[in-house]
């Protein structure tokens, strides 16, 4: 099992947008394509209140790569993403890091 570990950091203003549109297009989307979510969060406390920080869940690299390609293709991804920016960008810079847990992880 692999962890894929994304942090989405926004426009100044723009986390209630990336949110929204996690809730009500990005998760219908991944569902279509068996894309896995572990879970979502924001900062309470740390560097900036405009970021979101998620996880997602893979059997191998292959899988990562089939599924995030075709998500990423997807003409009704790219059209709604498009929408949700036409007046302002929403997410100025993304990080992400695939992990392998330990041996000891509780998450394996």
């Amino acid at each position: 099992m692999l962890y894929e570990l994304r942090i989405y950091h926004c426009a100044p203003g723009r986390l209630p947008a990336l949110n929204q549109r996690f809730e009500t297009i990005t998760l219908d989307l991944w569902k279509k394509y068996g894309i896995k979510p572990v879970g979502f969060w924001t900062n309470l406390i740390g560097p900036s209140n405009q970021s979101l920080t998620y996880m997602l869940q893979w059997e191998s690299l292959a899988e990562r790569e089939q599924k995030w390609n075709a998500f990423a293709s997807d003409p009704e991804w790219i059209a709604k993403r498009n929408a949700t920016e036409a007046e302002k960008i929403i997410v100025q810079r993304v990080e992400n890091q695939i992990m392998t847990p330990t041996t000891y992880s509780l998450m394996r």
